[in-house]
């Protein structure tokens, strides 16, 4: 009962810990690069970066790739790829991938408690209807004024 007791002490307060990471691989560091490079875009000119961000064929949105964002209760800043989720806030509908991971919970965790790091889940690639593991790279950033994310993922 005792070794318990100290389990759920050690436990309880614990901060969110790290996910590995993707495995190393130029994809994986392409990624981590793009979001260090975007926050800090974002962090010196806030929302108007985002105008860079949405354009097509270009280093920050082209064939899988793009950057999103999200202020810290969860609503969508910023989707190229989706702009109708822009606006919308699906971390507060619970959505949930294959393993019942709610993702987008993980990813506002991880910008708020560790200001940066990877976050792993399941969903199908855009056409397909099969679950493929994704990670995506988050970073927390200043948007005018205003506490937020940006984040780029990719499938492996």
């Amino acid at each position: 009962m005792r070794a318990l007791a100290l389990l759920f002490v050690a436990t309880a307060g614990s901060p969110v810990r790290a996910e590995p990471g993707p495995p190393e691989s130029p994809r994986a560091k392409e990624i981590q690069t793009l979001v260090e490079r975007a926050a800090d875009l974002v962090n010196r000119q806030g929302k108007a970066a985002f105008a860079e961000f949405r354009k097509p064929n270009s280093e920050w949105f082209h064939g899988e790739t793009y950057l999103f964002s999200y202020d810290m209760d969860g609503k969508v800043l910023l989707n190229p790829a989706v702009p109708g989720r822009e606006g919308t806030n699906p971390a507060a509908q619970h959505e949930k991938d294959k393993t019942g991971k709610r993702f987008h919970d993980a990813i506002l965790r991880v910008a708020k408690e560790r200001g940066s790091g990877w976050v792993d889940y399941w969903l199908p690639k855009p056409g397909q209807a099969v679950p493929s593991h994704k990670w995506t790279y988050v970073k927390r950033v200043t948007i005018d004024g205003a506490t937020g994310l940006i984040g780029a993922g990719f499938y492996e």
